[in-house]
């Protein structure tokens, strides 16, 4: 941080204020923000020979950026982790730009490298229910058994993400036919609670020895605490050696599932979007080229003339 002046300083304060309070960004999204903003900060003060105050921000080109990005990738960084960084500093910039008001151009127009998106890799029908059933056998607790059961269903029934399914509170009994969700950037949505995730659920409550107030969490750890993620990912992890499952295999994999199977069975784009709380269409349609990918296999495989 030594290359990065006051005025530099105080403007990465209030731009991370800014994405706290009114954008509603998490706290893993505002730490990755300041990482990557002071690396650029301290890239450009070293880059331009002083600490950059705001006049010299203001100032940054085109070969300026191009001389960061370089530095970055020759430090390892990946294409994927670059275009992320990339997309902080372009936010940073809108946001001073429209503070200080100057022409954020040269900042805003630079590319960021192509790279090959990951695909969602979701586990076949069958899979998903036996990952379910053998999560139960993990534990010799009965309300354990039905508690990691309880949060399978929640993420592969109702496509939760598991931050969402342990963040459910005394406040969100008891159940009825649907869940207000909170999810990321504190964007809400309503999901249908199917019967058997319901019932799971349920099951889990009859048996838990710690009562759920209004303010407790519904799922809880042995020594009463919050579940953790950690927890309910070991548990999976065993469960997946278990069945020869891939790495891949998951919780968010369970989501994936949750979102591929709708689409598979006719589910329309828009629906499933919702469902999942997904801001933009483009990051549901990474379910259209799963199944693409999944018929050309197919295809490859059984066609005569392939």
């Amino acid at each position: 941080m030594s290359l990065i002046s006051p005025a530099a300083r105080d403007a990465l304060q209030g731009f991370l204020e800014h994405e706290r309070a009114l954008k509603a960004a998490s706290e893993n999204t505002v730490t990755a923000y300041s990482r990557d903003l002071a690396d650029f900060l301290s890239f450009m003060g070293a880059h331009k020979g002083a600490a950059q105050g705001l006049g010299p921000l203001k100032e940054v080109g085109v070969t300026d950026m191009r001389a960061w990005m370089a530095h970055t990738r020759g430090h390892g960084v990946g294409a994927r982790s670059l275009a992320r960084k990339l997309s902080a500093v372009k936010s940073f910039y809108r946001w001073l730009a429209e503070r200080e008001g100057f022409d954020p151009t040269a900042v805003l127009s630079a590319r960021a490298p192509k790279y090959q998106r990951k695909l969602p890799r979701p586990l076949p029908e069958d899979a998903a229910i036996r990952m379910i059933e053998t999560m139960a056998l993990q534990s010799t607790e009965p309300w354990v058994q039905a508690r990691d059961v309880a949060v399978l269903t929640l993420l592969y029934g109702c496509g939760l993400r598991i931050s969402e399914a342990l963040s459910l509170t005394g406040a969100d009994l008891p159940l009825g036919g649907t869940l207000r969700i909170t999810g990321k950037g504190g964007k809400e949505r309503v999901v249908p609670l199917i019967r058997p995730a319901r019932e799971a659920v349920e099951a889990y409550l009859a048996l838990c020895p710690y009562p759920c107030e209004r303010g407790d969490p519904v799922f809880r750890s042995v020594r009463a605490k919050p579940l953790s993620a950690r927890t309910i990912q070991k548990t999976m992890e065993a469960a997946r050696n278990q069945l020869g499952l891939p790495a891949s295999a998951t919780p968010h994999a369970l989501r994936h599932s949750f979102a591929t199977h709708l689409l598979n069975a006719g589910g329309d784009l828009r629906a499933i979007q919702e469902l999942l709380g997904h801001a933009s269409l483009s990051t549901t349609q990474a379910y259209t080229a799963v199944d693409t990918a999944r018929l050309m296999e197919v295809y490859a495989a059984s066609h005569p003339r392939a």
